[in-house]
């Protein structure tokens, strides 16, 4: 078995003891290589790429400005760590804007040195997750907007797509926000009849005195109100698809009425005795267990065996939980917030170990929510609704925030998995330790072992607030 390879680090600085000093802490993880100033950096960036890239600002002929520019140029995914003396930070920063990931002031701590190459390392790999992402989106199965390319959905697909080109009724099941009404178009859009209306109607939405005339059509003068005969739903889809939504929820009488005219192939509007013949095909959705309806009394025997001719289940969220990371890129891709490049690998893991009761339409409402309020450039768990931390913890058992469920967690690669433990743990200790120092920065710094200023990068990348921890006065 091949022993994996280290990721590749070139170190540039004109002092030869500062590139062994970073040969000596990042030798045995990484493979590094040496620059001795900006213009040799420049010839090794040309033979080859590097994960990282760790640069002197100060230096003769080529700056670390020049090394940050050809490395943005070559590599844009590369990550450049600028090294600095306390003068010389505004510069840093400025470099920062100009695409690099981080700066190092000298002097500074080896613990630190290996925590933001890690960290710098880390967000390439991110970088690199998204645009795989990207392209898994680009070219995952997406039939009529139902998106998803988990084994459930190729086989909604598969059967959708054979049951549209067949004259037949439909009856979609599944929780709401399933996308039914989505399963309902694309069989309409595969049908023979695609060419004709694609007309829909909320069965639960409609008035009940006015259900009957909204399906049927009725006469002038039929009722209190009706100044002029008008055309029912079943009229208007006349040569194309009629779509009942939550079908369970029409009253028994209109029931008698529907069965008459999907088994006659013609309507009554109210008022009149002459039929008008309908061409029409329905499909129709519910929620609900109609079986379990029929044996109650609130549904029809007749019209039930009717409806079921092909019965389709639209899976619920949670059944495929893979297809998740596509459906929340692509609605952030919807939000109207192109900066945002994606979401961090934490933010998945939640939005993955989430259970979404209330299925597609939840987590479309989710991503918008976490569109609106982040700060950018990629979505963190802390834009995420409060539910999907809460409920995380719940599901847990009382684990840290950035835990995933047992079941959740199975379901993940390997690596996915020790980040997801290593995430929690960071963030419980970083939560601790700020608890522990009433917020105070520079002591919970020392107790840590560690720069201030690395503190504080840390606290900002797991979404801890020391102003939460400070102590009234």
């Amino acid at each position: 078995m091949s022993t994996p390879q280290k990721p590749a680090v070139l170190v540039v600085d004109d002092k030869e003891n500062m590139r062994k000093l970073f040969a000596r802490i990042l030798g045995d993880a990484y493979a590094v290589t040496e620059a001795a100033d900006g213009t040799q950096a420049l010839a090794r960036l040309a033979e080859r790429e590097f994960d990282v890239v760790v640069t002197d600002i100060q230096m003769p002929g080529a700056d670390g400005f020049a090394v940050l520019r050809e490395v943005k140029r070559r590599a844009p995914d590369t990550q450049v760590v600028l090294v600095t003396a306390y003068a010389s930070i505004p510069k840093a920063v400025e470099a920062i804007k100009e695409g690099a990931y981080d700066y190092l002031s000298k002097p500074f701590d080896p613990d630190e040195v290996a925590l933001l190459v890690a960290r710098a390392l880390e967000q390439r790999r991110q970088r690199k997750d998204a645009a795989g992402l990207k392209s898994r989106l680009a070219t995952a199965p997406d039939l009529h907007g139902l998106l998803g390319s988990s084994a459930a959905m190729r086989s909604l697909h598969a059967l959708l797509s054979q049951v549209a080109v067949r004259d037949l009724t439909v009856l979609l099941t599944g929780e709401t926000g399933t996308g039914k009404e989505l399963a309902a178009r694309a069989v309409h859009a595969e049908s023979p009849r695609k060419a004709k209306p694609f007309v829909a109607v909320n069965c639960g939405a409609l008035p009940a005195d006015l259900v009957e005339s909204e399906l049927f059509g009725h006469a002038k003068g039929a009722f209190t109100g009706a100044t002029m005969a008008k055309a029912g739903l079943f009229e208007e889809a006349h040569g194309g698809t009629l779509f009942l939504d939550e079908i369970g929820d029409l009253p028994l009488p209109v029931q008698v009425k529907l069965n008459r005219a999907l088994q006659e192939k013609e309507v009554r509007r109210v008022g009149t005795t002459s039929p008008v013949k309908v061409d029409a095909r329905v499909v129709a959705a519910t929620h609900r267990d109609l079986a379990a309806e029929v044996a109650a009394g609130r549904f029809r025997e007749d019209l039930y065996y009717r409806l079921n001719v092909v019965t389709v289940r639209l899976p619920a969220l949670r059944e495929r939980r893979e297809d998740i990371p596509l459906l929340a890129l692509h609605f952030l891709s919807r939000a109207g917030r192109p900066e945002l490049e994606g979401f961090l690998p934490e933010a998945l893991r939640a939005l993955t170990a989430y259970a979404w009761p209330g299925n597609v339409r939840q987590l479309e409402n989710a991503v918008a929510r976490a569109a609106a309020v982040a700060q950018g450039p990629t979505i963190g768990v802390d834009d995420l609704p409060p539910e999907l931390g809460a409920a995380r913890v719940a599901e847990s058992g009382g684990a840290p925030a950035g835990g995933v469920p047992a079941e959740a967690l199975a379901k993940l690669p390997y690596r996915e998995a020790v980040d997801s433990a290593r995430d929690a743990v960071s963030r419980e200790y970083l939560s601790a330790l700020m608890q522990e120092f009433g917020g105070n920065v520079t002591h919970a710094a020392e107790r840590a072992g560690m720069e201030r200023e690395s503190l504080h990068r840390l606290l900002k990348r797991y979404g801890v607030r020391s102003d939460d921890f400070k102590r009234p006065d």
